[in-house]
């Protein structure tokens, strides 16, 4: 149990009863979203949600601990948020807290520290332990009467969380000891969300967790209660322009259920994790599915969607995975044609199946592996991209940048429905829009847009 969180500095520091707080997340979707509800926690309760860390008086860090990799990045971040700003507290939660917060608070700088299985609960628990006291007190604060959900600066889409936890047995995982049983949310919370998130004008709603696909399980109520029935009461409930899933598991996608798709709102974006392409290997990892049974679920959703993107995860390096499982992996991987693949070097993490079989691999072959996955995957990326080349898709702008491959000209960025970067440059302010737009051309991991009005192309300044 890590509530109460460790308090390893005196509560010297004054924090204001109307805290200026700033959140930073790493790692999955289903941290964003757990930071966006924070968001407007913080906010209901009276404090502000600041964009830089200098001004805060509380900083919260969301970690992630799927690899070591990630482990490593959350501390980094610990240590960075402590750099800039050494007056305001800090807060710890994630995945890394939950697991490892003995580590944490060897890091001697860090004021609370809380496990996902007390995050929701965050705010109240952090104004509890910095001395603030709530309703009715002398200082209790006088809650936003328009305390709704924010649009974060430079973000259109809205990720709710559907779900937590999973009850999966992959033998390499540590995610399903850091976040605990299957739990689904109850569906009129989530569409009530999805109806507070159109309302404050979000153009797009990504629904998230870490097993998304096991929703309702737990009700026991499966048809009633799966994904599919919750996808389907937000198209037909919700004003929602776009519905987006995340990660998928494969076993999770009945054909029946592609008829879905029928509905243009609900994006053509699959994220399917593979994990191998060998089946030897897919056995160690306890995935349950051959990588013939995953190449016809494929075979079926391309053909019920077209124009569906396809996108991936790849671990390199599992052990027991020879030169010869691993050419067998990269072969299927080349065959599929991913829209993207994310490439991971296998991890070990102590107290999982994996971390103690034989045949671990040295970390040389696994980063030789892992550019040989990515090579595939680049030119698959870049083949999917260009088979629209000439085709005029929606797509939702999100921000301004500036980008290297474009001369670090300022332009607009945003993604379709089926995933494609787009970037194009336009005077006009095309944030959180969605707008008819040509692709004209490949540009770096994206694509050239010319925005179209009236029923024609608009064309923008040349690259």
């Amino acid at each position: 149990m890590l509530w109460p969180p460790f308090s390893i500095h005196s509560q010297e520091r004054w924090i204001r009863l109307r805290m200026k707080v700033y959140l930073q997340s790493l790692g999955c979707k289903l941290n964003q979203s757990e930071l966006e509800s924070l968001a407007c926690q913080f906010v209901q309760a009276g404090h502000t949600v600041v964009d830089t860390v200098r001004e805060a008086d509380l900083c919260v860090l969301n970690t992630c601990a799927v690899t070591q990799t990630a482990v490593s990045k959350s501390r980094q971040a610990i240590r960075r948020l402590r750099r800039a700003n050494s007056d305001a507290c800090l807060a710890v939660t994630g995945c890394y807290a939950q697991m490892w917060p003995q580590e944490i608070r060897e890091l001697g700088s860090v004021d609370l520290i809380v496990g996902n299985e007390y995050k929701e609960h965050l705010v109240e628990r952090a104004e509890k332990e910095l001395g603030i006291k709530g309703p009715g007190s002398e200082r209790a604060w006088v809650p936003s009467p328009d305390s709704r959900f924010p649009i974060p600066q430079a973000r259109t889409r809205a990720f709710v969380k559907i779900q937590d936890g999973c009850d999966n047995h992959c033998t390499y995982c540590i995610v399903r000891v850091a976040r605990g049983r299957q739990r689904s949310r109850p569906r009129r919370d989530v569409l009530a969300e999805v109806e507070a998130r159109v309302a404050v004008g979000y153009q797009e709603v990504v629904l998230t967790g870490v097993h998304i696909g096991a929703y309702g399980r737990d009700s026991g109520r499966q048809g009633d209660e799966s994904l599919w029935a919750l996808v389907e009461a937000i198209l037909m409930r919700t004003n929602v322009r776009r519905l987006r899933l995340s990660s998928i598991e494969p076993w999770d996608l009945a054909p029946a259920c592609l008829r879905l798709w029928e509905d243009s709102r609900l994006c053509r974006h699959l994220h399917l994790p593979l994990q191998s392409g060998c089946d030897a290997t897919l056995q160690r990892m306890g995935r349950g599915y051959t990588a013939g049974q995953f190449a016809a679920l494929v075979e079926a959703a391309r053909e019920a969607i077209p124009g569906v993107a396809i996108t991936t995860d790849v671990i390199v390096g599992f052990p027991g995975e020879s030169e010869a499982e691993f050419n067998e992996s990269l072969r299927f991987v080349k065959a599929m044609g991913f829209a993207r693949t994310h490439v991971f070097k296998y991890s070990a993490r102590s107290g999982t199946p994996a971390a103690t079989m034989p045949g671990q691999v040295s970390p040389l072959v696994k980063k030789a592996r892992s550019r040989a996955i990515m090579e595939v995957s680049r030119h698959s990326a870049e083949a999917f991209r260009r088979a629209f080349l000439g085709c005029t898709l929606e797509v939702l702008w999100e921000a301004q940048t500036k980008g290297s491959e474009l001369g670090q000209k300022t332009f607009w960025s945003g993604l379709t429905d089926n995933y494609l970067r787009v970037r194009t440059q336009e005077g006009k302010n095309l944030s959180n829009t969605i707008t008819r737009t040509k692709l004209v051309a490949l540009v770096g991991d994206g694509m050239w847009g010319k925005v179209c009005e009236e029923g024609r192309c608009v064309f923008s300044v040349g690259l």
